[in-house]
């Protein structure tokens, strides 16, 4: 995964180019990039991103922002009940607890 001023790129290969393809994760602009390289694919995510952020200022359009860091959930009462016992035998408040858990389930 490559990161750069808080945006985050999804990458693919395209086996017929023989080129890596990327797009900025998380935001609803469409905003690409390429290389052959690693090296060509995180300098072309570097620029793409500035470029996004410049563009968006110069056109008085706000570049969207990836995610807050702000997670919403509803969940049924007894699996809320669950949640806030683990993380209290944890010593851990829930958003503590529920944030390690959501991290190590998506493997970051």
């Amino acid at each position: 995964m490559m990161k750069y001023k808080g945006y985050i790129a999804r990458i693919e290969y395209d086996e017929e180019d023989r080129i890596f393809v990327g797009h900025l994760a998380g935001i609803k602009d469409i905003v690409g990039f390429h290389g052959t390289t690693v090296e060509e694919l995180e300098v072309a995510f570097h620029e793409s991103v500035d470029n996004y952020i410049a563009i968006s200022e110069e056109t008085g359009r706000a570049a969207q922002k990836p995610y807050s860091g702000k997670l919403m959930l509803r969940v049924p009462s007894d699996v809320h009940a669950a949640v806030a016992t683990a993380a209290q035998a944890h010593g851990k408040s829930i958003n503590q607890w529920a944030s390690e858990v959501l991290k190590e389930a998506a493997h970051i």
